[in-house]
């Protein structure tokens, strides 16, 4: 079993940045993939980002490529999307999961509660 629990939701300003972190207990943090769901209002959740174990396999929606940043440290079992040039789209509910890395995505395992990101124009 994985806990997440992520912070650094909040609002800002479009053309803003925010970083979101999303700290993993309950199991060892190298034994799994880390990724960045988000859910907008009357939409289907959607993949944001993942990385692999070490973080040097990183993965992006198309969405948000040059412009998003997903990174972990291992010695604080954290893992962090820092969110750059946001736009009024990029609203939505941010969800860490934790599970297994495939080709282009994560497999979601374990879900975190969500942080409200609102991106106003």
């Amino acid at each position: 079993q994985v806990q997440l629990v992520e912070s650094g939701g909040g609002l800002v300003q479009a053309g803003g940045s925010l970083r979101l972190s999303c700290a993993a207990s309950g199991r060892p943090f190298t034994d799994y993939a880390m990724g960045w769901f988000r859910q907008a209002p009357g939409k289907e959740r959607e993949f944001v980002a993942a990385n692999n174990w070490s973080g040097r396999i990183t993965y992006y929606a198309d969405s948000v490529k040059g412009r998003f940043t997903i990174s972990r440290d291992i010695a604080k079992n954290t893992v962090y999307v820092q969110m750059n040039s946001l736009k009024p789209e990029d609203t939505a509910v941010y969800y860490c999961a934790a599970g297994n890395l495939i080709d282009g995505s994560i497999i979601p395992r374990w879900w975190g509660q969500g942080t409200q990101v609102t991106v106003s124009s």
